[in-house]
């Protein structure tokens, strides 16, 4: 018996996991490395935002998915660099070799350069930030009832930049926030002055997805009472107001960042396969240029007839990259690998309760039943992680009772700063 290949995947995401889990109980040595310690379900990171679900309802722990698993390590740590000739990646505590390494590093939001808006604003990739978000907002509705005045315009502005699903599913989520929830919390609070306004850099909405989708998804936000400013370009925000490129300003103290993604690239390959921040790879994964190195999901760059300008970054794309990658790393002759093409099957936003978009290949419908569709989807791709049924009773709750006991305010402890 020979010596099993060892296989090393950097990130622990929709492509990562479906890999890593394709390869368990296989003849191969899998080494999981990721910087944080569970798989996120980034499609519900808006509801952690706006309290509706705990962070632990769509947070997978590594060693919890492969704790029985034989073949399968993860090790929490980050990779700093790959040294390709060597067959190796090098972090701040350990190096770690491999015969094949799988990138798995997805995205990241994009601030496009502007550093002062990365450290002003909120994005909404992770974890972290998804709380950082709901600790903000809900620490500016306790500022406000102290004060009891409007002391401060900025405080009652809650400002989304950025008009893609993730932008418009917030939107939607605060505006019923302040619909059904806030009034409950603070009785003697006003909030006709709280605006929940979304920024889109083009004429309508999602603006991805078909002209239907669009102009419904444009009428349920503005039922919900959401502001919506339509061609228009933020260009400066100083932490008190948001600057746009029509010489338009909103102050806000609440500003949320949802206008793109740029890939988690990794220093110490080439960078001429670097292509728009991804790797460009073949119809195989196999990024350009090196034998033994693989991009799948987000971060790869791949060129097909179909797409010739590579797939878009969805987790359709990265969960069947990964699955196939999979199978063609078990097979034993690479003639008998598959190419990865990509079949669109969809796409979809909620826009609140019974609101919803769905676009599906030569279908398109929208309003309660695209909702029932979006809720079950997304259950349905939660339970295919891990069995959850506390999200399912946690929607269920929020459904009938509108309303959500998940509003809770978790700052770090500052030890250092205690004395100051």
């Amino acid at each position: 018996m020979g010596t099993r290949e060892k296989i090393v995947i950097i990130g622990g995401g929709f492509a990562g996991l479906q890999l890593a889990k394709a390869l368990n109980k296989k003849r191969k040595k899998v080494i999981v490395i990721d910087k944080v310690n569970h798989h996120m379900f980034q499609p519900l990171f808006y509801q952690v935002a706006c309290g509706r679900i705990e962070p632990s309802n769509i947070s997978f722990p590594f060693r919890k998915i492969f704790q029985r698993s034989r073949n399968i390590q993860y090790r929490m740590i980050e990779v700093e660099k790959i040294v390709p000739e060597q067959n190796k990646i090098v972090t701040a505590e350990a190096e770690f070799t491999y015969d094949k390494l799988v990138i798995a590093t997805g995205c990241k939001t994009n601030f496009f350069g502007n550093t002062k808006m990365e450290s002003l604003t909120f994005g909404m990739k992770n974890t972290q930030e998804a709380i950082a978000i709901r600790n903000h907002v809900l620490s500016t509705f306790e500022k406000l009832i102290i004060e009891k005045r409007r002391s401060d315009d900025g405080n009652w502005n809650v400002v989304i930049v950025g008009s893609g699903p993730t932008g418009v599913e917030l939107a939607g989520a605060f505006a019923e926030m302040k619909k059904d929830i806030l009034p409950r919390d603070y009785p003697h609070m006003n909030f006709d002055d709280l605006k929940i306004v979304l920024i889109s850099s083009t004429d309508m909405p999602l603006n991805v997805m078909s002209e239907e989708a669009q102009v419904k998804s444009e009428q349920y936000l503005k039922e919900l009472g959401v502001h919506l400013m339509s061609d228009e370009f933020v260009t400066d925000y100083d932490g008190d107001k948001v600057s746009m490129k029509s010489g338009k300003t909103i102050a806000s103290n609440n500003v949320i960042w949802a206008a793109g993604v740029t890939g988690n690239i990794i220093d110490g390959l080439n960078p001429a396969v670097i292509v728009r921040n991804r790797y460009k790879t073949d119809r195989y994964n196999r990024v350009q240029g090196y034998d033994n190195i693989f991009a799948i999901g987000d971060i790869a760059h791949m060129e097909t007839p179909k797409y010739p300008d590579a797939h878009p970054q969805v987790a359709n794309v990265a969960i069947n990259q990964g699955k196939n990658l999979a199978k063609n790393l078990l097979k034993d002759s690479e003639k008998d690998w598959k190419e990865y093409e990509y079949n669109d099957q969809g796409s979809m936003a909620t826009i609140g309760k019974h609101r919803a978009v769905v676009d599906l290949p030569g279908f398109k419908f929208q309003g309660l039943l695209a909702w029932y569709f979006w809720m079950f989807l997304h259950l349905m791709l939660i339970l295919s992680v891990r069995n959850k049924i506390a999200i399912f009773f946690n929607w269920m709750w929020s459904y009938f009772n509108k309303d959500s006991s998940l509003r809770l305010i978790i700052l770090p402890n500052r030890k250092n700063n205690t004395e100051q």
